[in-house]
């Protein structure tokens, strides 16, 4: 099992309190332990203002810091979770990320969904059409964006995106072309585009969700003749870990406060992870068991608490 941590950005009001001409160097040093303690991945997320209450908090965009963190890191492998394609062209977003892979020495991981923030596309100025009309759209810019990466002149005529001889200099590194996430677990739709399109699937939400997504994008797989084992399974998820039940219980608190929810339905997410070590470590297994290869913890307090270091040192090792 593989593993990645979210570098604080403001989303999440994981900069409250951090002057602004502090931030910045707040984001690095967070993205450069992320990298030392040995995580294999470190991810922004594609949003433009906070939640769960769009605030006067900065949030920090998202491809701005894949260039920034491309250049100001060396090892660890840099990814999105997820770029919203409806905030981008996706012949523009191919170059984009291309830039960002050279910039990097190869180190992109390309992740992409369909969106869903309703009232910050409405916000931004941007359509938000019916989900199966983004779901398309998304469709349809995953082939413009891998004809980019792997041809001379990329020709494509959709219903909703269109190049005609697009040229993409330079190419990525990575060959054939960096790792493709597709992010979501749409049984019918989502699902299906991964199987079509993606290196890797990422999902949220209990061991049982994830087996039941993972049986089904088998389902799919098969319908195209696709091997199944070509699409890595992922999950991200809140991760708060600690010593001792005794020092879990304030952090847990003050993150809780922090993304905006009580202690008691921070706890019953299904996207929440938290615990002694052995409890995480006990909880992630199941995970491994059913066929994660990569777990992206988002860490509350990576800007004040240790949970970071604490499951890299911890927890990492048991599970590797």
């Amino acid at each position: 099992m593989k593993f990645g941590a979210f570098v604080p950005q403001g989303w999440r009001m994981d900069l409250v309190g951090v002057p602004v001409a502090e931030q910045w160097p707040t984001m690095l040093a967070a993205a450069r332990r992320i990298e030392d303690l040995g995580y294999d991945t470190a991810w922004v997320y594609d949003h433009f203002h906070t939640v769960p209450d769009a605030t006067q908090e900065p949030t920090y965009e998202c491809w701005t810091l894949m260039a920034a963190l491309a250049a100001a890191t060396t090892r660890v492998r840099l990814g999105q979770m997820c770029t919203c394609n409806s905030y981008r062209n996706p012949a523009y977003m191919a170059k984009v990320a291309s830039s960002v892979d050279v910039i990097s020495g190869g180190r992109l991981e390309f992740a992409i969904g369909a969106g869903w923030y309703e009232e910050e596309y409405l916000a931004y100025g941007y359509r938000y059409p019916s989900d199966g009309v983004r779901l398309a759209q998304l469709d349809e810019a995953v082939q413009i964006i891998k004809k980019m990466w792997t041809e001379d002149e990329a020709t494509f005529e959709g219903k909703h995106y269109s190049v005609r001889g697009a040229i993409n200099r330079p190419k990525p590194l990575q060959e054939p072309h960096p790792p493709l996430w597709i992010a979501g677990g749409g049984e019918r739709k989502t699902l299906r585009l991964v199987a079509r399109y993606a290196d890797l699937s990422n999902v949220a939400g209990t061991v049982e969700t994830f087996r039941v997504k993972s049986r089904i994008l088998d389902e799919h797989c098969a319908e195209i003749g696709r091997d199944p084992s070509e699409v890595g399974r992922t999950c991200h998820m809140f991760i708060t870990v600690a010593e001792s039940e005794a020092a879990l219980r304030p952090v847990v608190e003050r993150v809780a406060a922090q993304i905006g929810r009580g202690v008691d339905k921070f706890l019953a997410s299904t996207q929440t992870v938290a615990g002694t070590n052995q409890q995480v470590i006990d909880r992630l297994g199941e995970y491994q068991d059913a066929g994660c290869s990569h777990v992206t913890g988002y860490f509350g307090d990576i800007v004040w608490g240790d949970s970071l270091e604490v499951f890299a040192t911890e927890v990492m090792p048991a599970l590797r």
